[in-house]
Order: structure tokens, then sequence, then C-alpha cells
């Protein structure tokens, strides 16, 4: 009874990767290739407004940013110094075949989060979702125009505690970086 479970289990097995092998590897949606626009090195320098989430002040830092996942999801890493300090987050990026949207999710270090349906119009990314930051949470819309030769972009941010008032947050201007000449 053994020996034939375990030739049962062996040829089940076998058939299984025989099929999977067999099988096209997924590719991501064409919406995806919207994504790439971020792909490499950025910096940035822009200014935090007063308002709820503090005294605001100067900003500057740097942005780099890659697909992974098989291409499906755009991963980027930020970290950059605002007047109160240091500031880092993690932001992951995908596109939903289903519902014909992009998500976008933001890890900061202070263990602020945001969560935001983003649209891709052109060159025009539009954000609008939750901004969690201190025990509290706010409604985020914002707003990022890339220029067209996909080399420098431009962001306006807003939130509002009550979903009727909105307050700027932030205004930033974005440059990539040039990848270095191969020798």
């Amino acid at each position: 009874m053994i020996r034939t479970s375990a030739v049962l289990f062996l040829l089940v097995f076998c058939f299984a990767t025989a099929m999977q092998a067999q099988a096209p590897a997924p590719k991501p949606d064409p919406e995806v290739k919207k994504m790439h626009a971020w792909v490499g090195h950025w910096t940035f320098e822009g200014e935090f407004k007063p308002g709820p989430l503090g005294p605001g002040g100067k900003t500057t830092g740097e942005f780099s940013c890659r697909m992974i996942l098989g291409g499906f999801f755009l991963q980027c890493q930020m970290s950059g110094k605002v007047a109160e300090g240091e500031m880092r987050d993690v932001e992951m990026y995908g596109y939903d075949p289903m519902s014909k949207n992009f998500s976008s999710a933001y890890y900061f270090g202070d263990g602020g989060r945001i969560t935001a349906v983003l649209r891709i119009t052109g060159n025009t990314w539009t954000f609008a979702g939750k901004w969690i930051v201190a025990g509290k949470q706010y409604e985020f819309k914002d707003g990022v125009t890339l220029a067209p030769d996909l080399m420098s972009a431009t962001e306006k941010a807003e939130i509002s505690a009550d979903g009727e008032t909105w307050t700027p947050v932030v205004e930033d201007k974005w440059t990539k970086v040039p990848p270095a000449a191969k020798k």
C-alpha cells in the first residue's frame, strides 16, 4: 500500500511539473509599462508646508526605483532630509487589471503609511487615498506630472482631516539622474 501511494505521488508530481513547464510564463499587463518612467535614480527638492503634520520646511533627497517580481511591480526607496531630520520610505506600485487601476502603498520610517489608488493619464499620476501618521488618519491626494522627456517631474500633494477642507502638504521637483557612461 505504501509503495503504491509513493508511486502514485511520484507520477502526479512528475505530471504536474511537466504541465507547469509547458505553461507560458505570465507577463505583466501592458499598462504596467507606464510605471517604467520612474525606473532609475532621482533627486528631489521641495518644501513641506506648515500644517497638521508639522511646521514645514525645505526637503531634499534621493529616490531610486526598479521593477520587481517578474516586472509586475515597481518598488522605490526614498531617503531625504526635512526640517525635523532624516526621512525614509519604501513604496510599492502595482496594476490591477480587474479594476483597471494602479495601487500604491508607502511605508515611512516613522511608522506612517499611505495607501492610495493611482490613475496614470499620459504623464500625469493622480493619487487618492489615506495617510496615517502619528496615530491620525488623513485623506490624501497628490498630483505628479512628468516632463515629456521623462527626466523631471513636479509634485503637489494635499491632505484633509475631514475630506472637505484640503491643506497643501508638499511641493517637490524631481530630477532623474542619467546613468553613468559605460567605460
